[in-house]
């Protein structure tokens, strides 16, 4: 008998057949098993990022290995994309980061909706779980709110922050609505891993850089760096866009390019499923509902996607039946749950409770509101003559929707300028008509706020030097959103030689160019001073390509509009007056129209 049967027969003889082997595997297992707990305790207290237990047990904490594979199975229908962005995520791994310079410079690219986002918070939350990164965390920075030099101080503040911030990755969206000269400080720190101050900066109590002025302070900072975090920018276009932004060592800076596709059809089914297995078990722990649906159900969810919104329209569709079914059951006091079946007819989506008659889901959720589009409409029906202008206005709503169709189809959209300028005489309804046209505009979408910002020559331009621009930006500002009306623009300009109206209309010529999609401005005024006033910059009469004449009012109907004037008074105007108010506004109207008034009489 060797050492080794000896050995086994004297602890057999002390602790039974097998028995030091089995206390000392109980002891381990449960070693595991504390161990196992502990992490699971750790994750769901937030100390460490969720499924980091789960990779600690698969054994691929610290490892990619299949990394690309658990993301596919989140991000559908972007397989390439996945592979590329792990890999993206990868590479500092293995040819090792510089200090403070970025840890790498990632480009990602593609349609609106087609999970760039997505993909890329699904892979560093599992990075984080296996203790790839220290948490997926990110600062995102949308280079939208600097649009121009004035916003220099916001912008390295922001900048500043996302890079001294938690997190290891900061995001850079927008590039193409930055000021360029932060896109070049932004290329500095990609290219050269760190960017120059203008001025001298200090850190506060609270961690903002502040301007330090001329002030010589101890700990000032004259440069920014990475700290050692990816930079990933996002765009639409690819490389060449951001080439074209930042310029050619910005591209030659990039290490990864990745970019998403648009959907299959399969892609979109599947992804259509598995939002709906979202929605049915949502409706199991809310409304205690069992959803039940078919394929025609899947394909109508999937049916959603458009080239404007991409994926989202799917999720937004299931969030509309949610709702929807939320609002039945929320009208039903007694409702205990039950069964809820889905099914497609005449492309209109249906709903049945507990083997019910169908019916129409969406009709369970309030109508979208309009704007008071309706009532803007009679508005203007209702005002008399100015038929052109109203011609006009209302060939504004067809416009839009065309564009809003095309966007929604994937097709090129034509931009659409809605500047205008109102000329005509006193009393002609150009105040009148401005304030239904910002109504208007926010009734058919083509504005958010719809409000009126009305303003003259004295709001505009300033009293001393240094003092018109920043008036004039700060008017602007209150009407992004809305329509900013200038009556008797004219007077903004008074010869070569006023300065200061002169700086106030280049300045909003820019504000113009800078919120081509957040404003309509409407000039009015005389016709033969308006005419004189687009002369006074040369890119004024280019951005006021509709330019709309207001008639002087007829006699009669100056008589129409006294009685409607009388109508909203509670009076009723008697047929006696009809001939004496027709020779008395002749009267007026041909001795001087410009001077008479209109519709003031």
């Amino acid at each position: 008998m060797g050492y080794n049967d000896d050995w086994e027969s004297l602890m057999n003889s002390v602790f039974g057949a097998g028995g030091r082997l089995h206390t000392s595997g109980d002891a381990a297992r449960q070693a595991i098993e504390d161990s196992r707990q502990l992490l699971r305790q750790m994750e769901s207290d937030g100390l460490l990022a969720k499924g980091a237990a789960d990779a600690a047990e698969t054994g691929k904490a610290g490892s990619f290995e299949g990394l690309a594979a658990e993301v596919k199975q989140s991000v559908l229908g972007q397989d390439d994309y996945v592979d590329a962005l792990v890999r993206a995520m990868r590479r500092p791994f293995v040819l090792g980061a510089d200090g403070q310079k970025a840890r790498s410079v990632i480009l990602l690219w593609g349609p609106e909706g087609t999970g760039r986002h997505y993909a890329l918070a699904e892979t560093a939350r599992r990075m984080a779980a296996r203790g790839l990164l220290q948490s997926d965390a990110a600062a995102s920075v949308d280079l939208a709110l600097y649009p121009d030099p004035g916003s220099e101080k916001l912008f390295l503040q922001d900048l500043y922050a996302a890079l001294n911030g938690p997190g290891e990755m900061v995001l850079f969206e927008h590039c193409d609505k930055c000021c360029p000269a932060f896109l070049r400080t932004l290329s500095d720190l990609a290219v050269r891993g760190s960017a120059p101050l203008a001025s001298r900066y200090l850190v506060n109590r609270e961690g903002i850089l502040v301007d330090a002025g001329n002030a010589l302070a101890a700990g000032a900072v004259s440069r920014i760096t990475p700290r050692g975090k990816y930079l990933i920018f996002f765009c639409r276009k690819g490389l060449e866009e951001m080439a074209g932004l930042l310029g050619s060592d910005f591209a030659d800076a990039v290490a990864d390019v990745c970019g998403t596709q648009p959907f299959t059809p399969a892609a979109l089914a599947a992804l259509a499923a598995r939002l709906l297995n979202d929605l049915a078990r949502r409706c199991a722990e809310r409304l205690r509902l069992t959803l039940t649906a078919g394929a025609d159900v899947r394909d109508y969810v999937a049916a959603r996607h458009t080239n404007s919104l991409g994926a989202a329209g799917l999720s937004g569709c299931c969030d509309d039946i949610f709702r929807a079914l939320s609002e039945y059951c929320l009208r039903h006091d007694s409702f205990g749950g039950g069964t809820a079946a889905l099914d497609v007819q005449g492309g209109t989506l249906r709903f049945a409770i507990n083997g019910g008659a169908p019916a129409p889901l969406f009709d369970l959720l309030p109508a979208a509101w309009d704007g008071g589009l309706a009532d803007v409409r009679r508005e203007l029906d209702a005002l008399v003559g100015l038929d052109e202008v109203k011609e006009y206005v209302f060939g504004l709503a067809d416009n839009v929707q065309v564009q809003k169709r095309r966007a929604a189809a994937g097709l090129k959209t034509a931009g659409l300028s809605m500047h205008m300028i109102f000329t005509g005489n006193p009393g002609t309804g150009k105040t009148t008509i401005a304030r239904l046209v910002a109504r208007y505009l926010k009734a058919i979408g083509a504005l958010r706020g719809g409000q009126l910002v009305e303003v003259s020559r004295g709001d505009l331009v300033g009293r001393y030097t240094g003092h018109t621009a920043p008036l004039t930006n700060s008017v602007i500002d209150s009407a992004l959103g809305g329509v900013l009306f200038i009556d008797e623009a004219y007077s903004l300009y008074r010869g070569e030689q006023d300065s200061f109206g002169l700086e106030a209309i280049d300045t909003l010529v820019k504000g113009m160019e800078d919120h081509r999609d957040e404003l309509v401005v409407i000039l009015a005024g005389y016709t033969k001073e308006m005419a004189q006033f687009l002369t006074a910059n040369s890119g004024l009469a280019s951005r006021f390509p509709n330019q709309i004449e207001f008639p002087d009012y007829t006699a009669e109907q100056l008589v129409d509009i006294t009685a409607a004037l009388a109508a909203a008074r509670g009076y009723r105007l008697d047929e006696g007056c009809t001939f004496p108010l027709l020779g008395y506004y002749r009267r007026r109207q041909a001795e001087n129209s410009r001077t008479a008034g209109n519709g003031r009489l």
